[in-house]
């Protein structure tokens, strides 16, 4: 009896997820990625298809979540314990690059779906998620305005620090790490003149921020 057969379709997702990017790198993204690594992992391929039901995106999502999961595994609280959150934010970042790198081709294809204006909002949440993640792993317990800006900010400096990555052919991914850590500084800098101008501001403008640290962002 096979070992997999008892799986939730959940859990078949969980399996495939890690290995599917091998497979999309020369079958795109397609049901044709997903019989492969059910053949891979001896799931029955009719089930593993109901696992993906929700077609490419799904695909992606699976395989993102997985990164998102590994990385926990890489950079533990212990580990992160010490540094300081600038250092923080770009090892984890660093740890996503590391865990991306061998599917280098399979992620410029699943850039090429989520920027297809139908997945414009799914993309968007899967940005904000991996922010999400990233943001707690560092230790941030913010509940007003900021919680939402250092997310939005931080999804579009990881974002575009995919952009770079996925073409980059320096030693050991140089450039994308230079990109990455210049980014990071020039949002310090910016914070850093942003809490200048409040404390010179006066507190004010503060029951915007508590009023919209109230409500909750969309789940994902």
């Amino acid at each position: 009896m096979s070992e997999t057969q008892d799986l939730t379709l959940d859990e078949i997702r969980a399996l495939l997820a890690p290995i599917l990017p091998r497979h999309a790198a020369f079958d795109g993204w397609r049901p044709q990625a997903v019989a492969m690594a059910a053949q891979e992992k001896g799931v029955d391929a009719d089930v593993a298809q109901l696992a993906f039901t929700d077609g490419a995106i799904g695909m992606i999502d699976a395989w993102f979540a997985s990164i998102d999961a590994r990385m926990m595994d890489a950079l533990p609280p212990d580990r992160l314990a010490t540094l300081s959150i600038r250092k923080k934010i770009i090892a984890l970042v660093e740890a996503r690059l590391a865990l991306l790198a061998p599917d280098r081709e399979a992620l410029r294809r699943a850039l090429a779906v989520l920027a297809q204006p139908a997945h414009v909002v799914r993309a968007g949440k899967l940005g904000w998620r991996a922010a999400d993640i990233m943001w707690r792993a560092a230790g941030d317990t913010a509940t007003d305005f900021n919680h939402y800006s250092k997310r939005m900010t931080l999804s579009a400096i990881y974002g575009s620090t995919l952009l770079v990555f996925v073409n980059d052919d320096s030693e050991g991914h140089a450039d994308s790490r230079a990109f990455l850590a210049r980014r990071v500084e020039d949002v310090m800098r910016f914070e850093k003149t942003k809490a200048k101008f409040r404390n010179a501001g006066g507190g004010e403008h503060l029951s915007l921020s508590r009023f919209i640290g109230r409500l909750r962002y969309p789940a994902i």
